[in-house]
């Protein structure tokens, strides 16, 4: 499944090892192999660069996510929370689909915009099941109702255990336009699920 989320007593989100493995479960696989993990390398620098910057759009809800290089092309649909604070997640029915946290901020205006997506289903992997394997230097796409679309620039690549997530620097407000993209990761148990999440972490660097 997708990752999912709660309410902080920040009033922030934060990440919950909600992630069942659905298709590993189902498939009755106890072995490790399953979807791609970043390097430790990729992961976000004590001095953090974000090249290329450019100045924030104004808001507009988006409506679909590219990322060429795991090619990705999905639709999106706005997430809110359900009654426990916890980050709604995509049906799982539709695999190809990807969700943004609409009372957040929409991607490319300032601040931090969050899009997640479901790992796998009951048949096989989802619309982020390669999020892992995304690098430093990738571009994401994000179309925009106003017509507009904004193009992200990866600048890390990260796994966590849900048990000890960073939600401020993930979630945290930013001075320019920046995109996480969330899904399920880390390690796997048949009883648990997926023990984190695989977090990509870009900013904004052109439109067209």
């Amino acid at each position: 499944m997708g990752t999912s989320g709660r309410t902080s007593g920040r009033g922030g989100l934060v990440a919950l090892a909600a992630c069942v493995g659905v298709w590993l479960v189902s498939s009755g696989s106890g072995e490790t192999v399953g979807p791609p993990l970043p390097s430790p390398g990729e992961a976000l620098s004590a001095q953090a660069a974000y090249p290329g910057s450019i100045d924030p759009l104004p808001g507009s809800p988006p409506s679909r996510i590219r990322i060429p290089s795991i090619r990705v092309d999905a639709p999106l649909t706005g997430l809110g929370l359900d009654r426990a604070g916890s980050l709604e997640v995509p049906p799982p029915t539709r695999v190809n689909l990807a969700g943004w946290y609409r009372e957040g901020t929409t991607p490319g205006a300032t601040g931090t915009a969050v899009v997640a997506g479901h790992v796998d289903h009951a048949r096989g992997p989802a619309v982020f099941y390669h999020l892992g394997a995304v690098r430093r230097g990738a571009a994401i796409e994000v179309a925009r109702e106003d017509g507009r679309t904004a193009v992200f620039t990866v600048h890390a690549v990260e796994v966590h255990d849900a048990d000890a997530f960073p939600d401020k620097r993930v979630y945290g407000p930013s001075p320019r336009a920046e995109l996480r993209v969330i899904t399920c990761g880390g390690g796997f148990s048949p009883r648990t699920g997926y023990q984190g999440n695989v977090v990509v972490f870009a900013h904004l660097t052109g439109t067209y």
